[in-house]
């Protein structure tokens, strides 16, 4: 069975029309390229509520098995998507949000000011991605086949899991 992508974007600029959204794009390409089929995408304000809402609807509505988010993972006081996140999950893996930063530190030290997380709710599975095409590239390039293994036993089809 074809896996389900949502994808959502959280940036004021984008959301406004000031700022054109590169990195969803860069997830949907790459989420097709992987087989993947892209269910839902759209661009949000930097709001806790909203973007928390959308999540929730998603996972309850069982519209999506992965729902990646891209932004407001930062600093900045609107920075608010690891605490939307944070608010819907049920059960939190660090380890793919730690995984991430250790190797986009790699590339970058400031990836160690990433804040994102990853959740489940559900039966889907919630990852913050960085708000730059290039550093969401770099992570689903480390960690797309293991979030397909994670969602295999997260959805009770563990069978092809003989590692």
């Amino acid at each position: 069975m074809k896996k389900r992508l949502a994808i959502l974007t959280s940036s004021d600029s984008s959301y406004r029309g000031e700022r054109e959204d590169k990195s969803g794009p860069e997830i949907r390409r790459m989420g097709e390229e992987m087989g993947w089929s892209v269910v839902f995408q759209e661009i949000y304000p930097d709001e806790q509520n909203i973007l928390a809402e959308v999540m929730e609807k998603i996972a309850d509505e069982d519209m999506a098995d992965l729902i990646l988010t891209t932004g407001g993972t930062g600093f900045s006081p609107r920075d608010v998507t690891p605490e939307a996140t944070a608010q819907v999950c049920s059960r939190m893996c660090p380890g793919i949000a730690e995984a991430m930063r250790a190797y986009s530190m790699q590339f970058t030290k400031r990836a160690m000011l990433s804040r994102g997380l990853c959740g489940i709710r559900g039966k889907s599975l919630i990852v913050n991605l960085p708000g730059s095409p290039k550093a969401v590239k770099e992570c689903l390039e480390f960690i797309f086949r293991e979030l397909e293994h994670g969602l295999e036993i997260l959805q009770g089809d563990a069978s092809r899991c003989a590692d």
